[in-house]
Protein backbone atom coordinates (compact mmCIF):
# COMPACT_ATOMS: atom_id res chain seq x y z
CA UNK A 1 0.00 0.00 0.00
CA UNK A 2 1.15 3.57 -0.70
CA UNK A 3 0.78 6.83 1.17
CA UNK A 4 -2.52 7.39 -0.71
CA UNK A 5 -4.06 4.52 1.22
CA UNK A 6 -7.76 4.92 2.06
CA UNK A 7 -7.71 4.31 5.78
CA UNK A 8 -11.39 3.46 6.09
CA UNK A 9 -10.97 0.72 3.49
CA UNK A 10 -7.67 -0.43 4.97
CA UNK A 11 -9.15 -1.03 8.44
CA UNK A 12 -12.41 -2.62 7.23
CA UNK A 13 -12.54 -5.89 9.15
CA UNK A 14 -14.85 -7.39 6.52
CA UNK A 15 -12.05 -7.32 3.96
CA UNK A 16 -9.29 -9.87 3.53
CA UNK A 17 -6.39 -9.79 3.63
CA UNK A 18 -5.77 -6.80 5.88
CA UNK A 19 -2.39 -5.08 5.78
CA UNK A 20 -2.11 -4.30 9.49
CA UNK A 21 1.32 -2.68 9.24
CA UNK A 22 0.19 -0.32 6.49
CA UNK A 23 -2.86 0.82 8.48
CA UNK A 24 -0.78 1.50 11.59
CA UNK A 25 1.96 3.24 9.61
CA UNK A 26 -0.66 5.48 8.01
CA UNK A 27 -1.98 6.57 11.42
CA UNK A 28 1.54 7.38 12.60
CA UNK A 29 2.37 9.35 9.43
CA UNK A 30 -0.81 11.41 9.74
CA UNK A 31 -0.16 12.19 13.40
CA UNK A 32 3.48 13.07 12.74
CA UNK A 33 2.52 15.37 9.87
CA UNK A 34 0.00 17.24 12.04
CA UNK A 35 2.20 17.53 15.13
CA UNK A 36 4.05 20.68 14.09
CA UNK A 37 0.84 22.70 13.73
CA UNK A 38 -1.15 21.20 16.62
CA UNK A 39 -0.97 24.01 19.16
CA UNK A 40 -4.58 24.46 20.24
CA UNK A 41 -5.14 21.66 22.75
CA UNK A 42 -3.36 20.88 26.02
CA UNK A 43 -1.15 17.86 25.66
CA UNK A 44 2.54 18.16 26.56
CA UNK A 45 4.86 16.69 23.92
CA UNK A 46 8.24 16.92 25.61
CA UNK A 47 8.24 13.69 27.66
CA UNK A 48 9.35 10.29 26.35
CA UNK A 49 7.19 7.45 27.66
CA UNK A 50 8.56 4.76 25.34
CA UNK A 51 10.46 2.93 28.10
CA UNK A 52 7.24 2.18 29.99
CA UNK A 53 5.38 1.14 26.85
CA UNK A 54 8.23 -1.12 25.76
CA UNK A 55 8.49 -2.85 29.15
CA UNK A 56 4.83 -3.03 30.16
CA UNK A 57 2.89 -2.66 26.93
CA UNK A 58 2.61 -6.36 26.09
CA UNK A 59 0.17 -7.43 28.81
CA UNK A 60 -2.88 -6.35 30.79
CA UNK A 61 -2.24 -4.36 33.96
CA UNK A 62 -5.54 -4.09 35.80
CA UNK A 63 -5.73 -1.95 38.95
CA UNK A 64 -9.22 -3.20 39.75
CA UNK A 65 -10.70 -1.97 43.01
CA UNK A 66 -9.15 0.49 45.42
CA UNK A 67 -5.48 1.57 45.20
CA UNK A 68 -4.99 0.18 48.73
CA UNK A 69 -6.08 -3.32 47.65
CA UNK A 70 -3.25 -5.84 47.35
CA UNK A 71 -4.88 -8.82 45.65
CA UNK A 72 -3.91 -10.06 42.19
CA UNK A 73 -0.55 -10.03 40.47
CA UNK A 74 -0.57 -8.03 37.23
CA UNK A 75 -1.31 -4.61 38.64
CA UNK A 76 0.56 -1.36 39.31
CA UNK A 77 -1.25 -0.25 42.46
CA UNK A 78 2.02 0.38 44.30
CA UNK A 79 2.89 2.94 41.60
CA UNK A 80 -0.63 4.33 41.74
CA UNK A 81 -0.28 4.89 45.48
CA UNK A 82 3.05 6.64 44.90
CA UNK A 83 1.44 8.96 42.34
CA UNK A 84 -1.42 9.77 44.71
CA UNK A 85 1.03 10.50 47.54
CA UNK A 86 3.17 12.79 45.35
CA UNK A 87 0.20 14.80 44.14
CA UNK A 88 -1.36 14.97 47.60
CA UNK A 89 1.97 16.19 49.00
CA UNK A 90 2.40 19.01 46.48
CA UNK A 91 -1.22 20.00 47.20
CA UNK A 92 -0.51 20.02 50.97
CA UNK A 93 -3.32 17.57 51.76
CA UNK A 94 -3.19 16.37 55.37
CA UNK A 95 -1.53 12.95 55.49
CA UNK A 96 -4.30 11.51 57.64
CA UNK A 97 -7.16 12.80 55.47
CA UNK A 98 -6.47 11.97 51.84
CA UNK A 99 -7.70 9.44 49.31
CA UNK A 100 -7.61 9.17 45.55
CA UNK A 101 -7.09 7.01 42.50
CA UNK A 102 -5.98 7.11 38.86
CA UNK A 103 -8.95 7.82 36.60
CA UNK A 104 -9.61 7.77 32.87
CA UNK A 105 -9.32 11.55 32.84
CA UNK A 106 -10.70 14.78 34.24
CA UNK A 107 -14.28 13.87 33.44
CA UNK A 108 -14.20 10.72 35.57
CA UNK A 109 -12.39 12.64 38.30
CA UNK A 110 -15.15 15.25 38.39
CA UNK A 111 -17.81 12.52 38.37
CA UNK A 112 -16.14 10.62 41.22
CA UNK A 113 -15.72 13.71 43.42
CA UNK A 114 -19.20 15.10 42.78
CA UNK A 115 -20.76 11.67 43.27
CA UNK A 116 -19.09 11.46 46.70
CA UNK A 117 -20.27 14.98 47.57
CA UNK A 118 -23.81 14.35 46.37
CA UNK A 119 -24.09 11.13 48.38
CA UNK A 120 -23.35 13.18 51.49
CA UNK A 121 -25.66 16.02 50.45
CA UNK A 122 -28.45 14.50 48.31
CA UNK A 123 -30.54 17.69 48.50
CA UNK A 124 -27.70 19.92 47.34
CA UNK A 125 -27.68 22.23 44.36
CA UNK A 126 -24.50 22.04 42.30
CA UNK A 127 -23.13 25.45 41.31
CA UNK A 128 -20.64 25.93 38.48
CA UNK A 129 -19.66 28.81 36.24
CA UNK A 130 -20.64 29.17 32.60
CA UNK A 131 -16.93 28.74 31.77
CA UNK A 132 -16.70 25.35 33.50
CA UNK A 133 -15.74 22.30 31.47
CA UNK A 134 -18.58 20.58 29.65
CA UNK A 135 -18.14 17.53 31.89
CA UNK A 136 -19.59 19.44 34.84
CA UNK A 137 -23.17 19.93 33.56
CA UNK A 138 -22.97 16.41 32.14
CA UNK A 139 -22.07 15.07 35.59
CA UNK A 140 -24.91 17.05 37.17
CA UNK A 141 -27.28 15.30 34.76
CA UNK A 142 -25.80 11.86 35.43
CA UNK A 143 -26.27 12.37 39.16
CA UNK A 144 -29.86 13.50 38.69
CA UNK A 145 -28.97 16.65 40.61
CA UNK A 146 -30.05 20.24 40.10
CA UNK A 147 -27.41 22.50 38.65
CA UNK A 148 -27.11 26.28 38.91
CA UNK A 149 -25.01 28.09 36.31
CA UNK A 150 -23.04 31.06 37.61
CA UNK A 151 -21.95 33.86 35.29
CA UNK A 152 -18.32 34.08 34.28
CA UNK A 153 -16.49 37.33 33.62
CA UNK A 154 -15.17 38.04 30.14
CA UNK A 155 -11.74 36.74 31.16
CA UNK A 156 -13.26 33.41 32.24
CA UNK A 157 -13.21 33.77 36.04
CA UNK A 158 -16.35 33.14 38.07
CA UNK A 159 -18.59 36.09 39.00
CA UNK A 160 -18.62 35.82 42.80
CA UNK A 161 -21.40 38.39 43.23
CA UNK A 162 -23.64 36.25 41.04
CA UNK A 163 -22.69 33.16 43.05
CA UNK A 164 -23.66 35.01 46.23
CA UNK A 165 -26.99 36.06 44.76
CA UNK A 166 -27.81 32.52 43.60
CA UNK A 167 -26.89 31.05 46.98
CA UNK A 168 -29.05 33.62 48.72
CA UNK A 169 -32.16 32.50 46.84
CA UNK A 170 -31.43 28.81 47.58
CA UNK A 171 -30.15 29.03 51.15
CA UNK A 172 -32.46 26.22 52.30
CA UNK A 173 -30.44 23.64 50.35
CA UNK A 174 -26.80 22.56 50.79
CA UNK A 175 -24.38 23.84 48.17
CA UNK A 176 -21.83 21.92 46.13
CA UNK A 177 -19.67 24.45 44.29
CA UNK A 178 -17.33 23.56 41.42
CA UNK A 179 -14.40 25.94 40.98
CA UNK A 180 -12.21 25.72 37.90
CA UNK A 181 -8.43 25.98 37.94
CA UNK A 182 -7.76 26.51 34.25
CA UNK A 183 -10.94 27.16 32.24
CA UNK A 184 -11.17 25.67 28.78
CA UNK A 185 -10.78 28.79 26.64
CA UNK A 186 -8.78 31.25 28.77
CA UNK A 187 -7.20 29.14 31.56
CA UNK A 188 -8.82 31.37 34.17
CA UNK A 189 -8.61 30.27 37.81
CA UNK A 190 -11.55 30.69 40.16
CA UNK A 191 -10.53 32.03 43.57
CA UNK A 192 -11.51 29.38 46.11
CA UNK A 193 -10.85 31.71 49.02
CA UNK A 194 -13.57 34.02 47.71
CA UNK A 195 -15.90 31.10 47.03
CA UNK A 196 -15.37 29.77 50.55
CA UNK A 197 -16.07 33.25 51.95
CA UNK A 198 -19.34 33.41 50.00
CA UNK A 199 -20.34 29.99 51.31
CA UNK A 200 -19.53 31.01 54.87
CA UNK A 201 -21.45 34.26 54.48
CA UNK A 202 -24.59 32.32 53.62
CA UNK A 203 -23.96 29.54 56.16
CA UNK A 204 -24.09 27.06 53.30
CA UNK A 205 -23.38 23.48 54.28
CA UNK A 206 -21.83 21.55 51.43
CA UNK A 207 -18.70 20.84 49.42
CA UNK A 208 -16.12 22.74 47.36
CA UNK A 209 -14.64 20.84 44.42
CA UNK A 210 -11.91 22.07 42.06
CA UNK A 211 -11.71 20.96 38.44
CA UNK A 212 -7.98 21.50 37.87
CA UNK A 213 -7.45 19.31 34.82
CA UNK A 214 -4.92 21.58 33.10
CA UNK A 215 -3.54 23.95 35.71
CA UNK A 216 -3.63 21.80 38.86
CA UNK A 217 -0.05 20.56 38.86
CA UNK A 218 1.59 23.87 37.80
CA UNK A 219 -0.39 25.84 40.41
CA UNK A 220 0.35 23.26 43.09
CA UNK A 221 4.06 23.48 42.29
CA UNK A 222 3.75 27.27 42.70
CA UNK A 223 2.16 26.75 46.13
CA UNK A 224 -0.96 28.56 44.90
CA UNK A 225 -3.29 25.56 44.94
CA UNK A 226 -3.57 23.81 48.29
CA UNK A 227 -5.93 21.29 49.81
CA UNK A 228 -4.91 22.00 53.39
CA UNK A 229 -7.33 22.60 56.23
CA UNK A 230 -7.29 26.37 55.74
CA UNK A 231 -8.48 26.23 52.14
CA UNK A 232 -11.71 24.34 52.69
CA UNK A 233 -11.43 22.41 49.40
CA UNK A 234 -12.94 18.94 49.60
CA UNK A 235 -11.79 17.40 46.32
CA UNK A 236 -9.86 18.00 43.12
CA UNK A 237 -9.60 16.42 39.66
CA UNK A 238 -6.38 16.62 37.64
CA UNK A 239 -5.65 15.38 34.13
CA UNK A 240 -2.64 13.14 33.43
CA UNK A 241 -2.44 13.51 29.66
CA UNK A 242 -2.17 17.30 29.69
CA UNK A 243 0.75 18.66 31.72
CA UNK A 244 2.37 15.23 32.15
CA UNK A 245 1.79 14.30 28.49
CA UNK A 246 0.87 10.67 29.19
CA UNK A 247 0.02 8.95 25.86
CA UNK A 248 -3.33 7.65 27.05
CA UNK A 249 -6.21 9.66 28.53
CA UNK A 250 -5.98 9.50 32.33
CA UNK A 251 -6.06 11.60 35.45
CA UNK A 252 -6.17 11.59 39.24
CA UNK A 253 -8.97 12.44 41.64
CA UNK A 254 -8.17 13.37 45.24
CA UNK A 255 -10.84 13.60 47.95
CA UNK A 256 -10.55 14.42 51.63
CA UNK A 257 -11.05 10.98 53.14
CA UNK A 258 -13.50 12.04 55.86
CA UNK A 259 -15.88 13.29 53.15
CA UNK A 260 -16.31 9.86 51.59
CA UNK A 261 -18.93 7.26 52.43
CA UNK A 262 -18.22 3.56 52.89
CA UNK A 263 -18.18 1.19 49.92
CA UNK A 264 -18.87 -2.50 49.66
CA UNK A 265 -16.39 -5.35 49.42
CA UNK A 266 -16.52 -7.43 46.23
CA UNK A 267 -15.81 -11.03 47.18
CA UNK A 268 -14.87 -12.56 43.85
CA UNK A 269 -12.24 -9.89 43.07
CA UNK A 270 -11.14 -9.48 46.72
CA UNK A 271 -11.34 -5.70 46.28
CA UNK A 272 -13.27 -2.74 47.67
CA UNK A 273 -15.53 -1.03 45.13
CA UNK A 274 -14.49 2.62 45.63
CA UNK A 275 -14.01 3.79 42.04
CA UNK A 276 -16.34 4.68 39.17
CA UNK A 277 -15.09 2.12 36.65
CA UNK A 278 -14.08 -0.94 38.68
CA UNK A 279 -11.40 -2.32 36.36
CA UNK A 280 -8.84 0.43 35.80
CA UNK A 281 -5.82 0.93 33.56
CA UNK A 282 -2.68 -0.01 35.46
CA UNK A 283 -0.55 1.10 32.52
CA UNK A 284 -1.80 4.68 33.01
CA UNK A 285 -0.66 4.62 36.63
CA UNK A 286 2.77 3.38 35.57
CA UNK A 287 3.05 6.10 32.93
CA UNK A 288 2.13 8.80 35.46
CA UNK A 289 4.63 7.40 37.94
CA UNK A 290 7.34 7.38 35.26
CA UNK A 291 6.65 11.00 34.25
CA UNK A 292 6.94 12.13 37.86
CA UNK A 293 9.89 9.90 38.78
CA UNK A 294 12.08 10.95 35.86
CA UNK A 295 11.66 14.70 36.47
CA UNK A 296 10.65 15.26 40.09
CA UNK A 297 9.36 18.51 41.53
CA UNK A 298 12.18 20.69 40.27
CA UNK A 299 12.06 19.23 36.77
CA UNK A 300 8.34 19.91 36.53
CA UNK A 301 8.79 23.40 37.96
CA UNK A 302 11.30 24.07 35.17
CA UNK A 303 8.82 22.76 32.57
CA UNK A 304 6.16 25.07 34.01
CA UNK A 305 8.44 28.12 33.90
CA UNK A 306 9.59 27.40 30.36
CA UNK A 307 6.03 27.00 29.09
CA UNK A 308 4.90 30.25 30.71
CA UNK A 309 7.85 32.10 29.22
CA UNK A 310 6.94 30.78 25.79
CA UNK A 311 3.34 31.92 26.30
CA UNK A 312 4.59 35.40 27.25
CA UNK A 313 6.81 35.38 24.14
CA UNK A 314 3.80 34.44 22.02
CA UNK A 315 1.78 37.40 23.31
CA UNK A 316 4.75 39.69 22.62
CA UNK A 317 5.15 38.41 19.05
CA UNK A 318 1.46 38.74 18.25
CA UNK A 319 1.28 42.18 19.83
CA UNK A 320 4.34 43.26 17.85
CA UNK A 321 2.45 42.67 14.60
CA UNK A 322 -0.63 44.45 16.01
CA UNK A 323 -2.64 41.26 16.42
CA UNK A 324 -4.48 41.40 19.77
CA UNK A 325 -3.53 38.62 22.18
CA UNK A 326 -3.46 38.17 25.95
CA UNK A 327 -2.96 35.61 28.68
CA UNK A 328 -3.43 35.26 32.41
CA UNK A 329 0.00 35.60 34.10
CA UNK A 330 -0.03 31.97 35.30
CA UNK A 331 -1.31 30.54 32.02
CA UNK A 332 0.11 28.54 29.14
CA UNK A 333 -2.94 29.62 27.11
CA UNK A 334 -2.81 32.59 24.73
CA UNK A 335 -6.17 34.06 23.68
CA UNK A 336 -6.59 35.84 20.36
CA UNK A 337 -9.27 36.78 17.83
CA UNK A 338 -10.20 33.83 15.62
CA UNK A 339 -7.78 33.71 12.66
CA UNK A 340 -8.90 33.46 9.03
CA UNK A 341 -10.05 30.08 7.75
CA UNK A 342 -6.87 29.40 5.76
CA UNK A 343 -4.83 29.71 8.96
CA UNK A 344 -7.21 27.45 10.90
CA UNK A 345 -7.01 24.82 8.15
CA UNK A 346 -3.26 24.54 8.72
CA UNK A 347 -3.03 25.22 12.46
CA UNK A 348 -5.08 23.19 14.94
CA UNK A 349 -6.52 25.80 17.30
CA UNK A 350 -9.40 25.72 19.77
CA UNK A 351 -12.09 28.11 18.57
CA UNK A 352 -15.32 29.36 20.10
CA UNK A 353 -16.98 31.93 17.84
CA UNK A 354 -14.76 34.98 17.41
CA UNK A 355 -12.24 33.81 20.02
CA UNK A 356 -9.49 31.22 19.60
CA UNK A 357 -6.58 30.09 21.68
CA UNK A 358 -3.29 28.30 21.39
CA UNK A 359 -1.59 26.60 24.32
CA UNK A 360 2.15 26.72 24.88
CA UNK A 361 2.39 23.30 26.45
CA UNK A 362 5.82 21.91 27.33
CA UNK A 363 7.38 20.76 24.07
CA UNK A 364 5.95 23.54 21.89
CA UNK A 365 8.85 25.54 20.45
CA UNK A 366 9.67 29.14 19.58
CA UNK A 367 9.95 28.01 15.97
CA UNK A 368 6.34 26.82 15.93
CA UNK A 369 5.17 30.12 17.40
CA UNK A 370 7.20 32.13 14.89
CA UNK A 371 5.76 30.10 12.02
CA UNK A 372 2.21 30.59 13.29
CA UNK A 373 2.67 34.36 13.62
CA UNK A 374 4.13 34.52 10.11
CA UNK A 375 1.18 32.61 8.64
CA UNK A 376 -1.28 34.77 10.55
CA UNK A 377 0.18 38.07 9.40
CA UNK A 378 0.43 36.84 5.81
CA UNK A 379 -3.21 35.77 5.75
CA UNK A 380 -4.90 38.86 7.17
CA UNK A 381 -4.19 42.43 8.28
CA UNK A 382 -3.96 43.13 12.01
CA UNK A 383 -7.22 43.38 13.91
CA UNK A 384 -7.97 45.75 16.73
CA UNK A 385 -10.89 44.59 18.84
CA UNK A 386 -11.78 44.98 22.52
CA UNK A 387 -10.43 42.08 24.52
CA UNK A 388 -10.77 41.06 28.16
CA UNK A 389 -7.79 41.46 30.41
CA UNK A 390 -7.02 39.29 33.42
CA UNK A 391 -8.05 41.00 36.61
CA UNK A 392 -4.82 40.27 38.46
CA UNK A 393 -1.14 40.62 37.73
CA UNK A 394 -0.13 37.44 39.54
CA UNK A 395 -1.44 33.89 39.63
CA UNK A 396 -4.52 33.65 41.79
CA UNK A 397 -4.03 32.18 45.23
CA UNK A 398 -6.47 29.41 45.95
CA UNK A 399 -5.95 29.23 49.69
CA UNK A 400 -5.19 31.56 52.53
CA UNK A 401 -1.89 29.81 53.20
Amino acid sequence: MTHTLNLADAVDLGRAPIDVAAALDHLVREADAAAATSIGFPGAVDLDHSEVLARLGNRLWNNIGDPADTGGTAHTRVMERAVITWLADILAMPTDDRWGYVTTGGTEGNLSALHAAYRRHPRARIYHSSAAHYSIPKTVGLLGARGVVIDARTDGEMDYAHLSAQLRTRRRWPAIVVATAGTTMTEAVDDTDRIRAVLDEHDSDGHLHVDAALSGIPLALDGRLRLDDAGGIGSIAISGHKFLGVPTPCGVVLIRDHLRTHHRHVAYTATVDTTITGSRCGLAAALLWHAIATHGREGHRWRTTHARRLAAYTVEQLTAVDWPAWRHPHAFTVVLPTPPEQVRKKWLLATNGDTSHLICMPGITHGQIDAFVADLTAAAPPRTIPRPRPATTAPIRTSAH
